[in-house]
């Protein structure tokens, strides 16, 4: 599974902090194996797709 968070739907650019972060809404215990590293990859990962929306139309 790929973990490049520039591709993934949830990673997101807030301009007031002119920052990205991840979207993702995480319960606490999910927040913490993530914080953690507790994973070898981001099973939240969803990869960006530009034209999903031009396609139903």
């Amino acid at each position: 599974m790929a973990t490049n968070c520039e591709e993934c739907v949830y990673y997101n650019y807030d301009e007031e902090t002119d920052s990205y972060f991840c979207d993702v809404d995480l319960d606490e215990d999910e927040m913490e194996r993530f914080l953690r590293g507790g994973t070898q990859s981001c099973p939240f990962y969803h990869r960006g797709d530009d034209y999903q929306t031009a396609r139903h139309q």
